[in-house]
């Protein structure tokens, strides 16, 4: 029973974490950026493209893994912890970089940072416990 939900939760963190990488990361006070519009940074905007686009592979790092976590085929699933261990990683590396200072600028950190490094780890924890019927293997029932 656990382990459905948490198919489903997983399946819902990858949403989360495509969705976050729309939303406001991190909000930079820093007085070299003209319009205060640009200072807003998300997973596909930073000023002047200085921190790259880093929304772009965790989308693609979502669709894979739901599109993992949807097939019975236990590849799929020893792939998809592989996928999810690699994504965890660049989320953190992602979210060192957004909140790191720089020139006495600290930013505010805002919710999306946080939904996207939540998300990936959620999508970790589900892919340690796939949803997979085997075929053969008889579950001994206790008496």
């Amino acid at each position: 029973m656990v382990l459905k939900i948490l198919h489903w939760i997983g399946l819902a963190a990858c949403v989360v974490l495509i969705v976050s990488c729309f939303m406001p990361w991190a909000y930079f006070a820093d007085a070299t950026i003209a319009d205060a519009a640009d200072r807003t940074f998300t997973g596909f905007y930073s000023y002047q493209n200085n921190y790259g686009k880093p929304g772009k592979l965790l989308v693609i790092i979502g669709i894979i893994v739901m599109l993992l976590m949807i097939l019975p085929k236990i590849w799929a699933k020893r792939t998809n912890l592989f996928v999810c261990a690699l994504g965890v990683g660049y989320a953190i590396k992602t979210y060192i970089l957004f909140v790191s200072c720089y020139n006495a600028y600290c930013p505010e950190k805002k919710v999306g940072i946080f939904l996207m490094l939540v998300a990936t780890l959620v999508m970790l924890i589900a892919s340690v416990f796939p949803q997979l019927a085997l075929k053969g293997v008889k579950s001994k029932k206790p008496d």
